[in-house]
């Protein structure tokens, strides 16, 4: 029998063929699922490899997969590019309720390259999230509050910014997105919950039930 080998990091040549299937494709994307080889993959850093007109296509394709899903944030990876590139927007009503306990505030529409996130003190906040390439499921993860966010723009212009509450949720899982992790690796298992269930059971503003009921 044959020596198992590791399959070979994604390259330059690959990135190439993945965003001209994606600008070519004359449809959107299909968000790939958890399994896919891209999603468990360290996504290569912008420098250049795509022209501007090109990366402003495929930040205008994500972004529409991203509304149409519906959802706050998507990371290339998710529809099978793998690039440092991730595209953020929170714009839903929620209610007050909702809002307070999640610390939520509209997100406007950002677009990020080789992000890099770092905590911003101690504290931490537990959650359900989901994930649009494990559909049909949420748990709950334990993320820092606040984050420091340094990434590049669309021009090249490198900025620092930060974050706190469901923003700093989204910035970190999508950021994640870009190391090859997903909000499973994270989670809390035990909370791990269909949709159904969650809006069945576990639907409220902060997770103090399903965490007495679950035992996580």
């Amino acid at each position: 029998m044959p020596e198992w080998k590791a399959p070979a990091p994604f390259d330059d040549a690959d990135l190439r063929r993945s965003v001209t299937a994606v600008l070519d494709g004359g449809e959107l994307p299909p968000i790939v699922q958890a399994g896919h080889p891209v999603l468990r993959a360290r996504a290569l850093p912008f420098t250049g490899q795509l022209s501007a007109t090109e990366l402003a296509g495929l930040i205008a394709v994500m972004t529409e997969v991203m509304r149409a899903a519906p959802g706050v944030g998507l990371a290339a990876p998710q529809i099978g590019v793998p690039l440092q590139l991730a595209v953020m927007e929170d714009l839903y009503e929620v209610s007050a309720e909702n809002a307070a306990a999640r610390e939520r505030h509209p997100l406007d529409f950002l677009a990020i390259l080789n992000p890099r996130y770092t905590p911003v003190g101690t504290a931490t906040a537990s959650h359900y999230e989901g994930c649009l390439s494990m559909s049909g499921w949420q748990a709950v993860v334990d993320r820092a509050i606040a984050v420091e966010l340094r990434y590049d723009d669309d021009h090249g212009t490198a900025h620092t910014r930060r974050f706190s509450g469901w923003q700093a949720r989204i910035v970190q899982h999508e950021t994640d997105h870009l190391a090859g992790t997903l909000y499973i690796d994270k989670a809390h298992t035990r909370s791990l919950a269909s949709n159904a269930e969650y809006s069945a059971n576990w639907a409220h503003p902060d997770v103090a039930y399903a965490r007495a009921k679950l035992n996580f």
